[in-house]
């Protein structure tokens, strides 16, 4: 089997050697003009999708081009939908998280709070500590109002247009117990 392949690819390739030029030339024309037309048509039926040199076409060479279209408008909907799909459901994952690392550090927040009170009967008595633990603990919100216990919604919006200006007043990101 090999020995036949072989024989077949020296004969082609000494054949090829062989081709006069005169044979050649008329092969390599005829390939061009073939290439040639292949992107004559191309070119005109990009042109027809673009909406453009509509003139010489029937109805039904209308109505093709149209469903054409369509079926193409819908595939590109369909992938930047899934797109879309895949990153809210990552923002999503990313939010829950985020949100289970908060409410660990809240625990943590309160055990401290906890040894605080137990170091606080140790260093002031036991009526002070008395006092403290009977009250609820504190609540912990950002110094902008925001609850740090409340659960993250996220979704997806327009990106807002970025100024170079600094901020007029900074933001305060600080525990405030009450």
């Amino acid at each position: 089997m090999r020995s036949v392949i072989e024989r077949y690819n020296r004969t082609k390739e000494e054949n090829h050697h062989q081709m006069n030029p005169a044979s050649e030339v008329k092969f390599w024309q005829r390939e061009v003009a073939s290439l040639r037309q292949q992107l004559q048509y191309l070119q005109e039926y990009h042109r027809q999708l673009m909406g453009e040199e509509l003139s010489g076409l029937s109805i039904n060479d209308l109505q093709n081009l149209e469903n054409q279209l369509e079926m193409s408008l819908k595939g590109v909907r369909m992938k930047k939908d899934q797109i879309l799909t895949d990153e809210v459901k990552e923002l999503n994952n990313k939010g829950h998280l985020i949100h289970q690392e908060n409410l660990e550090l809240h625990k943590k927040l309160d055990l401290m709070y906890q040894e605080n009170t137990e170091l606080q009967k140790k260093a002031y008595g036991t009526r002070q500590a008395n006092e403290a633990s009977r009250s609820s603990p504190p609540n912990y919100t950002f110094n902008n109002g925001y609850d740090l216990r409340a659960p993250v919604h996220l979704q997806l919006s327009q990106p807002l247009p970025q100024k170079n200006d600094a901020p007029e007043k900074p933001m305060k990101l600080g525990l405030q117990l009450h």
